[in-house]
C-alpha cells in the first residue's frame, strides 16, 4: 500500500482547516475585545 495520502484527502483536510481558522476568527471578532468597536446598525437608523 502507498504511503502517500490521496489528493482529494489532502484537499479535504484543507477546505476543513481554513473552515476552522474562519469559524474561529469569526467567533474572536464577535465576542472577543475587537467586538468594542463594534456598532449595532440597527440602533443607528431608529425611528
Amino acid at each position: 500500500m502507498d504511503s502517500t495520502a490521496s489528493p482529494a484527502l489532502s484537499v479535504a483536510l484543507t477546505v476543513l482547516a481554513v473552515l476552522m481558522a474562519l469559524t474561529g476568527f469569526g467567533i474572536y471578532t464577535a465576542f472577543g475585545p475587537p467586538s468594542k468597536k463594534l456598532t449595532d446598525p440597527f440602533d443607528e437608523h431608529e425611528d
